[in-house]
């Protein structure tokens, strides 16, 4: 079985797509980089670089296995954190499994709670990593707390769920670069040699002036059913994540934004407007917040365009999960199926197999690899890192996106940027296990859904 086709299954699965080690090669391999001779960090005597592991889902555990297999090592996992103790504990088990003494997280470096990201960080020295996997609703404000620590940053995708968040992480950024901290930000495509090698092409203008970029995410990704007995509306909100914006910025907003990087990469500039088509299958068991299918239009200053399709439902509908570019001289394959490293460029614009002039080989390293393998060099070598805000405007345009299939409207990057509008209009820095949620469902567990022409987000 490939990597691809393990991933793809995962993903139909449901499973996020940094299930734990679904990229990662071998233990062996990885342990074996231990050994290699590397330039010592001034600030651990073991030439060590710890991690503090903050948000214990399969994305977190995933990441912990990229860094792990980093040539720039030896690294160490040393203290984690969730909201959820039961996920700290299998994630735990899973990685000491897989690692051994690699991971070194004692029962006083497991930390449980709404401020457990603060103990975690704690622990921590200069030239640590603190890994923020969890959700965006608390990214800034833990993007935030580590740049006041002076510890360097892996924040995962998205990165807030709403404009104001993503002004206060942007804060944190410039903080961040006073202090020469390296922050790295999960949108892994970036780093990927394969697409890096493509942008190189059509900067040298081998499609000719680019007129259109289009983006599809079609594939299953499933509903959400009725809250147990037992569990608090919170928690149950928090760990179906996805289904609501305010936790996650809604399904597409948190898994399509890669998308959306690729889409303002390619055009190397940031929208000036979005409109958008979204809706729900009538009768569709779904209790969630989310829309199952969902069509943006992006308008770039030069006029040109980018559109990026998604459909969560199965059945009998085609799949596709792939970006394009096209230009005025031919067209280019820019991404593929789970955001392999697929580039091609075509004889014109039919972007069919028959139809390739160049393609490149299969990526050696895979892009989540890649990150941090540039990460953990930075931080060896003391370079420059701070992915803070190109991440957030790709962000922004997320939300513009998002913003404009809620609404109905047509939104402005300014209406976006500038806008107050909050999912959560409470102090987030406060929410603990007794806060109540800022959404309700009705009597049949149902949870409000955004109505186009009525809802608001700018």
């Amino acid at each position: 079985m490939t990597r691809e086709t393990q991933a793809r299954d995962e993903l139909a699965r449901g499973a996020s797509r940094r299930q734990f080690l679904q990229w990662s090669t071998a233990a062996a391999a990885a342990s074996a980089l231990t050994n290699v001779a590397i330039p010592r960090v001034h600030a651990a005597e073991d030439n060590t670089i710890r991690l503090a592991l903050i948000g214990c889902g399969g994305r977190g555990s995933g990441a912990v296995g990229n860094a792990m297999n980093s040539p720039h090592g030896p690294v160490q996992l040393y203290a984690m954190a969730d909201v959820a103790e039961d996920r700290l504990t299998r994630a735990h088990k899973a990685l000491t499994d897989h690692f051994g003494d690699r991971v070194v997280v004692p029962k006083e470096r497991q930390f449980v709670g709404f401020d457990g990201y603060k103990r975690a960080i704690d622990c921590l020295g200069p030239n640590d990593v603190a890994m923020l996997t969890s959700f965006s609703y608390v990214r800034p404000l833990q993007l935030e707390y580590a740049v006041k620590k002076g510890v360097n940053v892996f924040m995962e995708k998205s990165f807030a769920p709403d404009a104001p968040g993503l002004r206060r992480l942007m804060q944190a950024g410039e903080e961040a670069k006073k202090k020469n901290l390296k922050i790295l930000a999960g949108l892994q495509c970036r780093h990927s040699v394969n697409r890096q090698e493509l942008i190189k092409r059509i900067r040298d203008g081998q499609l000719g002036e680019i007129m259109l970029v289009r983006a599809y995410r079609i594939h299953p990704a499933g509903g959400m059913g009725k809250k147990p007995e037992g569990m608090s509306e919170l928690m149950w909100q928090i760990r179906n994540f996805t289904c609501f914006p305010w936790v996650s910025g809604g399904l597409y907003a948190e898994m399509n934004i890669h998308q959306i990087d690729e889409l303002c990469w390619l055009k190397g500039d940031w929208p000036v407007t979005a409109r958008g088509i979204g809706g729900r299958a009538r009768g569709e068991p779904d209790r969630s917040q989310e829309f199952d299918s969902i069509s943006i239009e992006w308008t770039f200053p030069d006029g040109t365009k980018a559109t990026d399709g998604a459909r969560w439902l199965g059945g009998h509908c085609f799949r596709e999960f792939a970006t394009y570019a096209h230009g005025t001289k031919c067209a280019a394959q820019f991404s593929g199926d789970i955001h392999a490293g697929t580039t091609h460029i075509y004889k014109d614009q039919r972007t069919t197999k028959d139809n390739i002039v160049w393609q490149a080989s299969d990526e050696t390293i895979n892009p989540w690899d890649a990150e941090w393998n540039v990460l953990l060099e930075n931080i060896r070598q003391d370079k420059p890192q701070n992915e803070v805000e190109r991440a957030a405007m790709s962000n922004f345009a997320d939300l513009m996106g998002r913003a404009a299939v809620h609404s109905g409207m047509e939104i402005t990057w300014e209406q976006m940027t500038n806008s107050e509008f909050q999912l959560y209009p409470g102090k987030i820095d406060d929410l603990n296990y007794d806060s109540e949620p800022p959404v309700k469902p009705d009597a049949d567990g149902f949870y409000p859904v955004p109505v186009p022409g009525v809802w608001k987000e700018t």
